[in-house]
């Protein structure tokens, strides 16, 4: 006797939500987020549409958790490290872990945060707080911090920097679209920097990071 279509077969479906999670990020990381719906997603899985609706209330349900998800990649270690090698790292494997999700940058900030999200945000505190930081410079730090590695992540990825070669290839071509002699300045930080061999736009990333933690570590010994 031949089945009838009574949604059976999507009852029966072993989603878990980890996995409907996962294979959302998988989704949007190979297609990109705008490419993302409950459709596409359950086509993905391979069942029916309305079996999503068991793990995540709607689009916006599942981006949180999707997000959730991220938090959890982000390393923050704890032990014996100072604070500033604790956010040092935690900065250097969020921009990791955005570069890996590059659709990510601009969701990290959800309006309704899992609780992976909020226990690490709780984790941020408690170190800074620990180490002395006032609760205003707690604020001010989290603030800096943060701003600069969504900032220089979502620069890093419009400027289209790939390979150190690759770079090179972008940099002479760039120089020949303009005149050298209108821009000298523009042209010599080319010449001398970008062109070098081995130029990598990414390791200003930790540079940069190093000046801002020293900025805050100056800051908690004065506030």
């Amino acid at each position: 006797m031949a089945e009838q279509p009574d949604g059976s077969a999507e009852r029966r479906m072993p989603w878990s939500k980890p996995q409907v999670l996962r294979t959302a990020i998988d989704l949007a990381d190979r297609r990109g987020i705008e490419s993302l719906s409950m459709r596409k997603l359950s086509h993905e899985l391979g069942g029916g549409t309305m079996s999503l609706y068991n793990h995540v209330a709607n689009k916006d349900d599942l981006l949180d958790g999707m997000i959730d998800v991220l938090f959890g990649e982000i390393d923050l270690p704890g032990g014996e490290l100072d604070w500033r090698a604790v956010m040092r790292q935690r900065a250097i494997s969020a921009r990791t872990v955005m570069s890996r999700h590059p659709w990510a940058i601009g969701l990290m900030g959800r309006r309704t945060p899992g609780p992976v999200t909020l226990g690490h945000h709780d984790a941020v505190i408690g170190c800074l707080l620990a180490a002395g930081f006032t609760t205003r410079l707690v604020a001010h730090a989290i603030s800096a911090i943060d701003s600069y590695i969504y900032g220089f992540t979502l620069q890093e990825r419009n400027l289209a920097f790939g390979t150190p070669d690759e770079t090179a290839v972008l940099a002479k071509a760039f120089l020949q679209q303009f005149p050298t002699q209108q821009y000298p300045r523009l042209a010599q930080f080319t010449i001398e920097h970008v062109l070098q061999p081995g130029y990598d736009y990414g390791n200003e990333y930790e540079f940069g990071l190093d000046l801002l933690l020293d900025g805050l570590e100056q800051a908690r010994h004065q506030d």
